[in-house]
């Protein structure tokens, strides 16, 4: 089971399984990572699960699509070269270990 780590405002990672196939929102949500809302579900329609991927993972995770990209330059957290919503990383083997930071402004 490929594992996320959810690094937090303090700079603490939380290490969570993600089933392969399952996206980085889900996994986050089903764990209750603080600062990954999920509001829309997945459906790509909110932005509440930004996450800043770190540079090492950026090719792993694919490009933006238009729709996601048009949402990034509405999340609350600063857009960044590493940007995505964490509901369209789709996880896979290869992909153990990613990691994502999670903006301070989307953490209550």
């Amino acid at each position: 089971m490929p594992k996320v780590v959810y690094v937090d405002t303090a700079g603490e990672g939380r290490v969570i399984d993600a089933s392969v196939g399952e996206s980085v929102m889900s996994a986050a949500v089903r764990s209750g990572v603080p600062g990954i809302i999920g509001e829309c579900g997945g459906c790509l329609s909110c932005g509440t699960c930004h996450v800043w991927v770190r540079d090492e993972y950026l090719d792993q995770v694919g490009e933006v699509g238009d729709m996601e990209d048009d949402l990034l330059d509405l999340a609350v957290g600063d857009r960044r070269a590493g940007s995505r919503l964490s509901c369209q990383i789709r996880m896979t083997s290869e992909l153990d270990g990613l990691t994502v930071d999670v903006p301070d402004e989307q953490v209550v």
